[in-house]
């Protein structure tokens, strides 16, 4: 029996394939639990408008995501902190206080387990961090923010 898989099944494929599988699994186990439907030429042609759906959002989102990465480009986001006799700094600046300090300074909502480097920053001055926007079948898009530490 051919099915196309609707979801991720171990051992079988991932969503979107066509497979084969015996009578018995694909009509009593796949199909009534909706992990599969059968594959006919009208499902065939569904999947291929789906998937093609599915390409161009991913396109789109892409776009935006490289939208966003040029804008980081030129965007320092700014904190103060309080500093000691030796010059060094107390405490560090975690990368949701960056994501917060995105949002309020310049409208820009990233979530901060997008930060590749998490690192939290710790020292005055200016650092840059690595933010992945998008990852996904079109690719990957990363971007740079310039973090900027001056003395309370």
């Amino acid at each position: 029996m051919r099915v196309i898989l609707l979801a991720d099944v171990k051992k079988v494929g991932k969503k979107g394939e066509t497979v084969v599988v015996s009578d018995g699994y694909g009509a009593n186990f796949l199909i009534p639990r909706g992990l599969a439907k059968l594959s006919t030429e009208t499902s065939q042609k569904e999947l291929a408008r789906d998937n093609a759906a599915e390409e161009a959002r991913q396109q789109e989102l892409k776009a935006e995501a490289e939208n966003v990465a040029e804008r980081l480009g030129h965007i320092e986001v700014k904190f103060t902190s309080k500093v000691g006799k030796d010059g060094r700094m107390f405490g560090t600046i975690s990368p949701k206080e960056i994501a917060e300090g995105l949002e309020k300074q310049w409208g820009i909502a990233i979530d901060k387990r997008k930060f590749i480097d998490r690192i939290p920053v710790n020292a005055l001055g200016y650092t840059r961090l690595k933010i992945e926007l998008y990852k996904g079948s079109a690719g990957q898009v990363i971007g740079t923010v310039t973090v900027h530490v001056t003395e309370a």
